[in-house]
């Protein structure tokens, strides 16, 4: 519940500085009235108006400051609001009333969609103090995500030259400042509006919208049992399926538990790469586009009881021992482990700033003491001379006037050389603690010294690391690259597979018209046939009425004769012209008639 309602507060945040229009920190009741309902509405918590108006009470007139708001939010608003409401509305309402007053108009690559999910990020990676700012790590984080879903390289040194940029008195950027840099287009040269955009909507759907994979598989249907392709998104709890990846049809929900496997299958049905997943309720049997697709939706569970930081592409048996685990997702993890690194850094950092503090006041502290030695053998040194002096005007004095005094005064004089000798020490004394303090400033030289080797030695270890990670990161982007080649190919193998079957579709198309020409050709065969058969018969009739005819003719005398073609040898010649017999055929009429004269006579 704490940590969500620290991410609830963040956007809260922004939208009550927002309505602070002259920026005193105070905000009217009338206007957080208005807030307070809007945000019972979208977080599904029950509006009370009574405790409102108590809370807001007319008899204390005047503007209400983000001290006197927070008991009201907390008590009856943040404590009671469950995970059953709509992230994204909550936010765009809460972007709704700072987004005018605070969005750069100049953010060139960057839609107001973009914007906004860049503006939802940053909340997600900002610290948990106020006023909101993102950290140089988090900053260097972002970009370098944007970079490989972009398959751009990721510029180290272009980075850590913006960094030393920076106000060194601030902490960050803030939410505004940030998309202007992203609009800029500073680290992402070459790109192009609707890359940047691709590449936001990517982040933010693994950041925010807790996306740990997605992609086109097939899946067997329970009744039909038919194998239909569908878009997964596999979240830490869920895996949804839908029609296509707009995520406009969605078709249904895997529940990932505790009671959740993954196992994978042999091949079969013509599907390969198979994999299965269990539930209490039903078992799904998928079916990946490749291995290396298969072994990513299958993530083995040593990585996880060995306690191993998960790949950046997570799998779905990563999801369910994350949720026997109870780990929070991959991003949200790795977030945490950089904010604790982060404030060891930092703690490690004002450790070592106190000691040199410590350090530097020791020095100054031995510098003082040596100072005053050295002042005090001066004053020493002075009233030595002096007394040399008054010892020798003294001794002249005496011997000049007091000779009787002789031995006084070199008992005066051995008690002086005595004092002289007692004075000699303890300057050899002094003498000494000076070379001691000389060798602990030596010492404290040599200390600094080494200090400054292991600075230098960690800024090489540093140097290495993000040689490393740059190296890691162009593996990255080749990988990615080889990526997309494959699903172009792949795309190139549906289209040459959607030519083919276009084809053989007009084939049979063209194969049917010419069955049925040939149908058609068959029925007027048949059709001339019997006309030709018809036609057959009439001929046949004809030619035996014409016959029957000729022999009634043959029988009959006179000249009368069918009309047949002539006969090819030369024709008789008549007064009336040719004639229509040739000679042959009268020498036959001739018998013919002398025949059946002939035969009455008999």
């Amino acid at each position: 519940m704490g940590s969500l309602k620290e991410e609830l507060l963040k956007p809260i945040w922004h939208a009550f500085t927002a309505l602070d229009l002259d920026k005193s920190g105070k905000v009217s009741k009338s206007q957080l009235k208005v807030l307070s309902h809007n945000l019972c509405t979208l977080l599904n918590v029950p509006h009370d108006p009574v405790a409102l108006e108590e809370h807001f009470r007319d008899d204390d007139e005047g503007p209400v400051s983000n001290q006197g708001y927070m008991p009201y939010l907390n008590r009856f608003i943040l404590e009671k609001v469950q995970a059953n409401f709509d992230k994204i509305e909550f936010n765009k309402m809460c972007w709704t009333l700072c987004a005018k007053k605070n969005l750069p108009k100049n953010t060139l690559l960057l839609t107001d969609e973009d914007a906004f999910k860049v503006w939802v990020i940053f909340n997600f990676l900002s610290e948990d103090k106020y006023p909101l700012t993102i950290a140089p790590e988090e900053i260097e984080y972002l970009l370098k995500k944007l970079a490989e879903a972009m398959g751009s390289g990721w510029h180290q040194e272009q980075f850590e030259h913006y960094k030393i940029g920076l106000d060194a008195s601030r902490e960050g950027l803030s939410a505004w400042e940030l998309i202007e840099l992203i609009g800029s287009g500073r680290f992402s040269k070459g790109m192009d509006r609707q890359t940047v955009s691709m590449a936001i909507n990517e982040v933010f759907k693994e950041l925010i919208l807790d996306v740990l994979k997605q992609g086109y598989m097939w899946k067997k249907g329970h009744r039909r049992k038919n194998w239909t392709e569908r878009w997964f998104v596999l979240k830490p709890n869920i895996i949804s399926y839908y029609v296509s990846e707009d995520l406009k049809d969605k078709r249904g929900d895997i529940v990932l538990d505790d009671n959740c496997s993954v196992e994978a299958l042999p091949d079969k049905d013509g599907k390969k790469c198979l994999f299965l997943i269990k539930s209490l309720e039903k078992c799904f049997e998928i079916s990946a586009s490749d291995k290396k697709k298969k072994q990513e939706w299958i993530q083995d569970t040593e990585s996880i009881f060995r306690h191993t930081v998960p790949a950046p592409i997570q799998a779905i048996q990563t999801s369910v021992n994350l949720l026997k685990l109870g780990n929070p997702p991959p991003h949200k993890e790795a977030r945490r482990k950089r904010k604790e690194l982060r404030q060891k850094l930092q703690a490690e950092q004002e450790e070592l700033e106190r000691q040199m503090i410590e350090l530097q006041v020791a020095n100054e502290n031995k510098q003082k003491e040596l100072e005053t030695v050295r002042k005090q053998l001066e004053e020493a040194a002075a009233r030595a001379s002096e007394e040399e002096k008054k010892r020798l005007k003294t001794q002249m004095e005496l011997q000049d006037r007091f000779c009787l005094e002789l031995e006084r005064e070199k008992m005066v004089r051995q008690k002086m050389e005595e004092q002289v000798a007692q004075k000699s020490s303890e300057l050899e004394q002094h003498l000494q603690r000076v070379q001691e303090l000389e060798e602990m400033y030596k010492q404290l030289q040599e200390a600094l010294e080494e200090e400054k080797q292991a600075r230098q030695d960690e800024e090489t270890v540093r140097r290495l690391q993000a040689r490393l990670l740059e190296e890691e990161s162009a593996k990255r982007s080749e990988l990615e690259k080889l990526h997309l080649e494959q699903q172009q190919t792949i795309q190139m193998t549906e289209a040459e597979k959607q030519e083919l079957e276009n084809q053989r579709k007009i084939k049979e198309h063209a194969l049917h018209v010419a069955m049925q020409q040939l149908e058609q050709l068959e029925l007027e065969r048949k059709q001339a046939l019997e006309q030709y058969e018809g036609v057959r018969k009439k001929l046949e009739l004809a030619a035996n009425n014409t016959k029957s005819w000729k022999d009634k003719v043959a029988h009959h005398e006179g000249l009368i004769r069918l009309i047949e073609p002539g006969s090819k040898n030369p024709h008789l010649i008549t007064n009336w012209g040719p004639a229509a017999f040739t000679e042959a055929e009268l020498e036959q009429r001739e018998k013919s008639w002398k025949g059946k004269r002939s035969s009455p006579d008999q």
